[in-house]
């Protein structure tokens, strides 16, 4: 199992949901935090939960459906001087559910793009060639199993989007120990997710993180993190590894 202990990892959308639970998690295992939020009003309690448990961990703002905010974030990062390891981009938007999906608007595609597609890949092409120079790094992509839901194309599209340039971009740094994969949390009782979802979000643990832990050197996996319910995290790393690339 990869030990993360005194690493850095950035995580998009972490101060609810999903996020929480991953920035949490990480804190748990001695990982230092970078948080990321719209606002860094809204990691302020997280970062004190975070260093409570003994981590160092800063927070960060921009509105992912801005690149020039997007920029602007990483330079903040490059400047602490601190080295991105570890990169969950988890924040995403689902922006309506169009029920006469016929009359989908343009807008919602490119909402859709900005923050689950291109946020995301500026930081994989931010982060990853420095994780390469240093022989280590660990990428994870937050991704989604929806199917034949036009009412959602923008989400689904974008979704689909970044699941091809992950593992595109997978099949490049498969076998080195800088790792690229995708996770999907399920549909979850969060924000985006809803009241009516099936799943408690808690049970993303420990599926959702186990692709920063993996230590096999393969990239290109999809993870559902539903599969993982109510497993160890050493139990959720000898799962993952029988997951065939998807590339």
């Amino acid at each position: 199992m990869t030990d993360l202990k005194g690493k850095w990892a950035l995580v998009t959308g972490s101060n609810r949901g999903i996020g929480y639970r991953i920035s949490k998690f990480l804190a748990s295992k001695g990982c230092n935090l970078i948080l990321h939020s719209r606002s860094r009003e809204h990691t302020k309690a997280l970062l004190e939960e975070v260093r409570a448990l003994g981590v160092e961990a800063f927070d960060v703002a921009a509105e992912l459906n801005d690149p020039a905010q997007v920029s602007e974030m990483i330079k903040t990062i490059n400047a602490s001087g601190k080295n991105v390891d570890v990169l969950f981009n988890n924040a995403g938007v689902q922006v309506a559910y169009r029920t006469d999906y016929y009359k989908t608007p343009v807008e919602d595609y490119v909402k859709s793009f900005y923050i689950n597609t291109i946020a995301p890949m500026m930081l994989c092409y931010e982060y990853i060639p420095k994780m390469i120079e240093r022989g280590f790094g660990r990428v994870i992509n937050t991704s989604s199993g929806i199917r034949n839901e036009p009412e959602q194309a923008g989400y689904s599209a974008s979704k689909a989007a970044l699941d091809k340039v992950s593992f595109d971009l997978a099949g490049k740094l498969d076998g080195t120990d800088v790792c690229i994969n995708v996770a999907d949390p399920g549909w979850c009782r969060t924000d985006l997710g809803g009241p009516n979802a099936p799943n408690d979000p808690d049970d993303v643990i420990p599926g959702i993180v186990v692709g920063a832990f993996i230590d096999d050197k393969i990239s290109g996996r999809w993870l559902g993190a539903q599969d993982f319910k109510g497993m160890t995290l050493e139990e959720a790393l000898e799962k993952a590894k029988t997951y065939e690339k998807r590339f």
